[in-house]
């Protein structure tokens, strides 16, 4: 969340903002040129001897801390046009070289001062020129209204700045607050949802797992020593549905978000697992491996599960007498086959929809990997095919 609100408060996309020391001295700048200007004009006619220029200068560079020190700015900025007066040099006026530092002190927090401080200095100049013998009329119907409305005005637009200065950075925070809070009620629905799968397989799924382990136990337990075939088809259901339980487990408590171990990833060397299922029902099994090149752990997963699928298609729906599995690398690439002589399988896999999904998966995760898939009779039955290149895989 800070960090939003820290990318949130800096200058838009695209706008590169200058240094806030360039900001300063292009404003010292500005005020000592207007200085000088104000003196070389010598409005009241009392000739500039050169001494006045150095004034000029200290105004300008004064500004230079109005960011750490806006107030010391502002007293010092007022005690120099006051000193620069009564040193006898040419009249520069109150407001004009004044403006720029009040603006400053009010746009960093300092308005009352900065208006105490331009209340004083009026005061000092407006006391000095009574004393002296200036006409009080003109002084208080013109240059007093003129300086007053100029310096209050300066204080003012300082202070708007930094009001909305503000403002944007409460609205920016407020913004981020808001994205904030929107994230976690994102979390805490997914988590909700996760939540409710999760309770779904193992009340649904699960419950019927565990009463297909239960009867297959006990439809073991009451058969004959004669009927040896049935119990090693049996053991392979009982098998098949305890990992499966274990999958599911695992399953569960990821969803939960609950600690587990981690899952071990499928390896080639578990293909004769994948395969098991056609051998216990008699079907005669070929599997043939030959990769070199360590595969990235993605790969050797999908292969196993496709080489797992089509295994099961071929138990369920083949009525085949032979299957043969392959899987070699070349080129770059690993290619998988699953050939069998059946005469099950859909006519156009791609209208998968009335059988399963089966197909389908295996078609998406060869092409998440960059892949080719491929599935359908050939001969006298059938074939799967996937090109899984490796690099891309690794990438």
């Amino acid at each position: 969340m800070t960090r939003r609100m820290l990318e949130a408060s800096g200058p838009p996309r695209g706008a590169t903002a200058p240094a806030p020391w360039v900001i300063d001295a292009l404003l010292g700048l500005g005020v000592t040129l207007t200085v000088a200007w104000l003196i070389a004009v010598n409005v009241g006619g009392m000739g500039a001897g050169g001494w006045e220029y150095p004034w000029a200068l200290v105004l300008g560079a004064l500004l230079l801390a109005r960011r750490r020190y806006p107030l010391l700015v502002a007293i010092g900025s007022g005690a120099a046009v006051i000193g620069y007066h009564a040193s006898g040099h040419a009249p520069i006026g109150v407001a004009v070289p004044l403006a720029a530092v009040m603006f400053s002190a009010a746009e960093f927090g300092r308005a009352i001062g900065a208006a105490v401080v331009s209340a004083a200095v009026i005061t000092i100049a407006l006391s000095y020129r009574l004393a002296i013998g200036q006409d009080p009329a003109y002084l208080i119907a013109y240059e007093l209204p003129a300086q007053a409305l100029l310096l209050a005005g300066a204080v003012a637009l300082g202070d708007g700045v930094r009001s909305r200065r503000e403002l944007r950075r409460q609205s920016e925070r407020i913004a981020a607050m808001t994205a904030e809070r929107y994230e976690r009620e994102a979390e805490r629905r997914v988590m909700t949802e996760r939540l409710e799968i999760a309770r779904e397989l193992h009340d649904s799924v699960g419950h019927a797992l565990t009463v297909v382990t239960l009867h297959g136990q006990v439809l073991e337990e009451s058969l004959t020593p004669q009927d040896e075939e049935l119990r090693r088809s049996l053991r392979a259901i009982t098998d098949t549905t305890a990992a499966t339980f274990a999958d599911l487990r695992r399953t569960v408590l990821s969803l939960r978000g609950e600690g587990s171990a981690p899952r071990s990833p499928l390896r080639l060397s578990d293909l004769e697992s994948a395969i098991a299922p056609a051998a216990q029902i008699g079907v005669a099994t070929t599997l043939s491996v030959s990769v070199m090149t360590a595969l990235p752990s993605a790969v050797e997963t999908t292969i196993y599960r496709i080489v797992q699928e089509s295994i099961v298609n071929v138990v369920r729906h083949a009525q085949a007498s032979r299957v043969d599995v392959s899987v070699r690398e070349s080129d770059g690439s690993v290619s998988v086959s699953v050939v069998d002589d059946g005469c099950g399988g859909p006519t156009n896999p791609s209208a998968e929809s009335h059988t399963g999904s089966g197909i389908a998966g295996m078609r998406e995760r060869t092409v998440l990997l960059g892949g080719e898939f491929s599935a359908g009779r050939s001969g006298d039955g059938f074939t799967v095919r996937a090109r899984i290149p490796i690099e891309a895989a690794s990438g």
